[in-house]
């Protein structure tokens, strides 16, 4: 199997304050073992005082570190998707208190995994049921899209006081400099990641190639439910972007979004 993670997480993670309250973890991850991407997961502490994780990552001493300097009450782990839950099951037996957030299909996906089998999901959203009711701390201060019409049934947050959009694979903001930034050649690229990168990348007009990826690719299995998510989020109150995959879009990020997701908010919904 090839190495997607680094074995020396302590050594490669950037933990970094991205506000007073909001803090990411960003590493080494290379999707195949061979393309850049790069993995974060982000601690946002609650005005109550509480903790969610998003995409959580290996709960290294130094991650234990800054959750128990938060307070290290983790109430909420949250599974972003079908793919970024490798972690949860470390974090819940750290945190036993915490609840564990996350799609359909994806506690199903998990049996197969002794290791994974026995972690019990508290609420699970679902393509034809209510959103689950989580507590009125997390509703107080979360907004949350169920993207089904994504392959990989994106879970995508507003964090509402800080204006902060956290995601997973619904935008990539290539290339991967701060979660390549510690390791031993510090290159966030290489031929495999510099083959894929228009497709990844959020910083240019119009962003043709990430426009063609999430068209064709990530909205592919329900092109309509993707539509309909990509407009509500489009109309959230936010200006940073959090992703898994790539550099923190740090001011301007709606407009960021609005560009790259120009076909989906196109009134036919249909591009040239």
């Amino acid at each position: 199997m090839p190495q997607l993670f680094p074995f020396n997480p302590s050594e490669t993670m950037v933990i970094r304050n991205v506000t007073p309250n909001i803090v990411t973890m960003s590493l080494p991850f290379a999707r195949f073992g061979i393309m850049r991407f790069g993995g974060r997961g982000t601690l946002v502490k609650l005005s109550t005082g509480s903790l969610a994780v998003i995409s959580p990552v290996s709960l290294t001493p130094e991650v234990r570190a800054k959750v128990e300097s938060l307070g290290g009450n983790v109430k909420y782990i949250a599974a972003p998707d079908l793919q970024h839950h490798l972690n949860i099951t470390a974090w819940k037996k750290a945190f036993p208190q915490a609840k564990i957030l996350a799609p359909e299909g994806l506690w199903e996906k998990r049996q197969s995994n002794p290791e994974f089998r026995e972690t019990q999901f508290q609420h699970v959203f679902k393509k034809d049921a209510a959103p689950p009711m989580i507590s009125e701390e997390w509703h107080a201060e979360f907004e949350t899209e169920y993207v089904h019409g994504h392959g990989s049934r994106e879970l995508v947050f507003l964090h509402k006081p800080s204006r902060t959009v956290i995601e997973a694979d619904l935008l990539f903001n290539l290339p991967a400099n701060e979660q390549y930034s510690k390791t031993e050649d510090k290159e966030p690229m290489n031929f495999a990641t510099k083959l894929v990168l228009p497709l990844l990348s959020s910083s240019s007009y119009p962003a043709t190639g990430q426009r063609r990826f999430a068209w064709y690719i990530l909205s592919s299995h329900d092109r309509t439910a993707f539509t309909e998510s990509v407009r509500r989020i489009a109309r959230w109150d936010f200006d940073r972007l959090i992703p898994c995959h790539g550099d923190v879009i740090e001011t301007s990020a709606k407009s960021v979004f609005q560009n790259v997701m120009a076909w989906f908010l196109r009134e036919d919904s249909k591009h040239v």
